[in-house]
């Protein structure tokens, strides 16, 4: 099993969407990928399922969200059950959110302290996150797991991105998104740092799997930046030309000696531009924009905006999958 957990800490800079349309892209090219809601406002959810089918999973008495998986764990009585999967294509399955994820906050930061400890309840609930990950994978065959998380440094993050092999960060190129980014390489460097010391002090008869907590970055991809003439426009150019560095400096923790331009950065895996009525159409459609037909709206230039986007996400799903070993057919 591969993972990749998508994450910024600014919001609003279209990471749902892109887990969203990488998740399509890759059961596409064959990979059998499973799509993770740990993001309490459930956005990635409400993709994937309509209004209907979300009122089914979220009223449903048996529960069939990541949260009634973990509501054992919450009430005290007992560990994580086997979590709800959701197919959604042959080989595209979703692990749904909940609103109510933000209620396992609270315990997440009360027991990541007590981890030092030893304590084999605190690595339960730590852990838990991951261990459900392994369960849904194991339920959906899944080669590739895509984890959708929230715009902040919170416990539920944290525990969301230990489960997590590899970080990939969307950005938008203004200033805000540099402000994130800056925030965003500690986090991770401490949590890593965090997490395995924590290992360090597990019990011995503790039968549990464990994250490794890599949260190996993989790099960044520019999102909805505009063009003109196939190029960025000049508003845009100061702040795709601060990426590399500033990714290098915060993210990785090296020196900005030598870093190439942005067109040249190894770690710049995209650069999607703003699709524009492409992305309500689908929205609308209930479908990636890269699906879109004629009867969905997508007439005339549309038709030519849709395969540039399947082409950029298709080229997106490989380079991401080189970079983590994934292997498939192309």
């Amino acid at each position: 099993m591969k993972s990749v957990a998508l994450f910024n800490n600014k919001g609003g800079v279209g990471k749902t969407s892109l887990v969203y349309h990488l998740a399509w892209m890759f059961s596409e090219l064959g990979v059998s990928t499973l799509a993770v809601d740990l993001d309490p406002q459930a956005n990635l959810t409400s993709m994937f399922l309509d209004e209907d089918r979300l009122l089914e999973i979220w009223d449903s008495a048996d529960g069939k969200t990541i949260f009634e998986s973990l509501r054992p764990m919450m009430e005290r009585t007992g560990d994580i059950e086997q979590p709800h999967v959701v197919n959604i294509e042959k080989k595209l399955n979703l692990l749904p959110g909940n609103l109510s994820l933000s209620r396992f906050e609270d315990l997440l930061s009360e027991n990541w302290p007590k981890c030092l400890a030893g304590d084999p309840g605190a690595f339960r609930v730590i852990t838990a996150f991951y261990r459900m990950i392994l369960k849904a994978c194991e339920a959906s065959s899944a080669e590739l797991v895509l984890i959708d998380v929230g715009p902040n440094l919170g416990a539920i993050n944290r525990s969301a991105l230990i489960a997590a092999e590899n970080v990939l960060v969307p950005l938008a190129p203004d200033l805000f998104s540099m402000q994130g980014l800056k925030n965003l390489g500690p986090s991770l460097r401490d949590w890593r740092i965090g997490w395995k010391k924590r290992i360090g002090e597990k019990p011995t008869d503790l039968d549990l799997p464990m994250p490794s907590g890599a949260m190996n970055p993989l790099g960044y991809v520019v999102m909805q930046h505009s063009t003109r003439d196939s190029r960025p426009v000049k508003a845009y150019v100061k702040w795709l030309n601060r990426m590399p560095a500033v990714f290098r400096e915060s993210v990785l923790g090296v020196d900005n000696q030598d870093v190439p331009s942005v067109d040249h950065d190894p770690y710049r895996l995209a650069l999607l531009k703003h699709y524009r009525s492409l992305a309500p159409m689908a929205q609308e459609a209930r479908k990636p924009m890269f699906y879109l037909k004629p009867a969905d709206g997508a007439i005339g230039a549309h038709i030519y905006a849709v395969q540039a986007c399947h082409e950029d996400f298709k080229c997106l799903a490989i380079e991401v999958a080189k970079n983590i070993g994934l292997e498939f057919q192309t």
